[in-house]
């Protein structure tokens, strides 16, 4: 059931995902704000409708969307509030928001050579890019403005902006000092383990980003704050001591993963796809995007800790023990 908890309400809304429900929450304030908004779907906006009804709210009286990230079960239902309700996020948001022909086709080369760079089966490269009739779950939106780290959040007095990339490149959490509450989409939830996604550089030809390397960099930022209860992207709260206990247990399984992922490399040199083969045997053809970031993130956090070293032939990238 939906309900105010103080001056924040949790509404969850159905996604065609693998990953279920998206929780989305309003938040009052000297502007009344949605965080998040959902999938660009009939049912996830009569969900939306049915939650805020059970509020005493409409659509209509939302005044302002603050986003966590880009992602399409976050982003994707701007298109049902009006043009002129002001959009505020990480400026990374933007290009995807935008999805113009120079992002689509910078995006598509960036991961097309990469492709070719971890050895992806010829057969499954296409999986990697995305066409302009694909793309139906995102909205076309101007942000009003953008927030970074120390920002406050416009119209939430006492909310601040903390930068949390690795999930997502555009990916922001929100807190509240004066109790301790965060808003922290994807970054951390209490049954997954966040998937931190490769993207494209945010400056064409740009260093690759390393999203498993932000992703634990933003995660031990968090142990840095005291926090009451953080408030997740999917599935229920974290409280109290759990926040931290959580936190570590996920250093902990993150790591235990990426030594099998090396004792994989001790036979013989092995390209990323070669490893995303093995550490994903049954997934790795429906899912080539997801399971080579997961595996590619392994092989940094391997590098990172001078475990592997790299080689070149034929144009492939080669993982070794170090």
């Amino acid at each position: 059931m939906v309900k105010w908890n103080g001056d924040i309400a949790k509404i969850a809304l159905p996604t065609p995902f693998a990953v279920g429900d998206v929780n989305v929450y309003v938040v009052k304030g000297d502007a009344l704000t949605l965080i998040d908004t959902g999938v660009k779907t009939e049912r996830s906006k009569e969900a939306l409708t049915q939650g805020l009804a059970a509020l005493g709210l409409e659509l209509s009286d939302i005044e302002q969307i603050i986003l966590t990230h880009h992602h399409p079960d976050h982003a994707g239902a701007l298109d049902f509030f009006a043009k002129e309700i002001p959009v505020y996020g990480h400026k990374n948001n933007q290009r995807w928001l935008d999805i113009s022909d120079d992002f689509l086709e910078s995006h598509n080369r960036f991961f097309l050579d990469y492709a070719a760079k971890f050895g992806v089966a010829e057969e499954l490269k296409n999986k990697l890019t995305h066409h302009r009739d694909e793309i139906g779950f995102l909205s076309e939106r101007k942000l009003r403005g953008y927030l970074a780290e120390g920002d406050e959040l416009p119209g939430l007095p006492g909310w601040k902006t903390i930068e949390t990339p690795g999930h997502a490149q555009s990916h922001l959490s929100f807190y509240r000092e004066s109790d301790g509450v965060m808003i922290a989409g994807d970054h951390l939830l209490a049954k997954i383990s966040p998937n931190p996604l490769m993207e494209p550089p945010i400056l064409p030809g740009g260093n690759r980003p390393r999203p498993l390397l932000q992703y634990n960099a933003s995660l031990q930022k968090l142990l840095d704050f005291s926090i009451s209860t953080v408030y997740s992207g999917h599935g229920d709260e974290v409280k109290g001591d759990a926040v931290a206990d959580l936190i570590q247990y996920r250093f902990e399984r993150q790591h235990n993963r990426a030594m099998q992922v090396k004792g994989m490399l001790y036979d013989k040199p092995l390209s990323v796809f070669e490893v995303c083969q093995q550490l994903f045997p049954k997934v790795y053809l429906q899912e080539v995007g997801l399971t080579l970031s997961e595996t590619i993130g392994q092989l940094d956090y391997l590098e990172s800790l001078g475990e592997v070293e790299t080689e070149i032939q034929a144009g492939v990238i080669l993982y070794s023990i170090a």
